[in-house]
């Protein structure tokens, strides 16, 4: 069995689905009822005790500086062009970090701590099993290892979500694999997670972390964010206008 030492938070982007709202503040920062999205993952991870937490910020970056105020043992990363590349370049920047880590946004809303458990047999991403028709990737698995993905989706299969958990062997590998990309073949235009489901799928035996639909709400638009928060209606008659 392995175990987690470490979390990488990925909280560079620009948000700009949820935007006028990130236009002042960062998608991460922005709160639900009272919390900041990415509290609510800080505070299972630390309930997990994994206290070694590394965030990735860029835009508005300033803003997350109290998070080291509050919680004790964060580390802020900057990713200084993640307005010109995709977030291949945030994992690069954290890269040093990745062995025994969890990886996850931080503009998902953690409801239940259990998720972020840091015992985990092999790598591999947080997953819900959907039978109806979804637009978001997903993974097929037989015999308990990561057969394919699909990133325009499907039905039957493991819907993935933005969290992972990387062995110290799997860390090391995709460090490498990262700086190939990166560094070598120019490679700046993909997800990060490209890397070994896309670009070394077979130096890979990626698994899933089973878990249910209501335990990370995503939110991408302003009306998810009303449905959960009904602080922000006055803003979605705003935008009806």
């Amino acid at each position: 069995m392995n175990k987690v030492d470490k979390a990488i938070i990925m909280a560079a982007g620009q948000g700009t689905r949820l935007r006028p709202i990130t236009l002042t503040t960062p998608k991460p920062l922005v709160k639900v009822n009272g919390k900041a999205m990415i509290e609510t993952a800080i505070e299972a991870l630390k309930e997990n005790g994994i206290h070694e937490i590394y965030i990735v910020v860029g835009y508005l970056k300033e803003q997350f500086q109290y998070l080291k105020e509050k919680y004790d043992g964060i580390t802020i990363l900057e990713n200084n062009l993640y307005d010109k590349y995709n977030n291949i370049y945030s994992l690069y920047v954290a890269r040093d970090y990745i062995e025994n880590a969890i990886i996850l946004d931080g503009d998902q809303i953690i409801f239940h701590k259990e998720i972020l458990a840091p015992e985990f047999e092999k790598s591999g991403y947080n997953c819900v099993w959907v039978e109806e028709p979804t637009k978001e990737w997903l993974l097929q698995v037989e015999n308990g290892s990561v057969t394919s993905c699909s990133r325009t989706g499907g039905n039957k299969g493991w819907q993935l979500y933005s969290v992972s958990r990387w062995t110290k062997e799997d860390g090391k590998r995709l460090k490498k694999h990262l700086e190939i990309e990166f560094d070598e073949k120019k490679n700046t235009d993909i997800f990060w997670d490209d890397v070994a489901l896309f670009c070394y799928p077979k130096e890979y035996d990626l698994g899933i972390f089973e878990m249910k639909k209501d335990d990370i709400i995503e939110i991408d638009t302003v009306n998810e964010l009303i449905a959960l928060d009904a602080s922000y209606q006055n803003l979605g008659k705003d935008l009806d206008r």
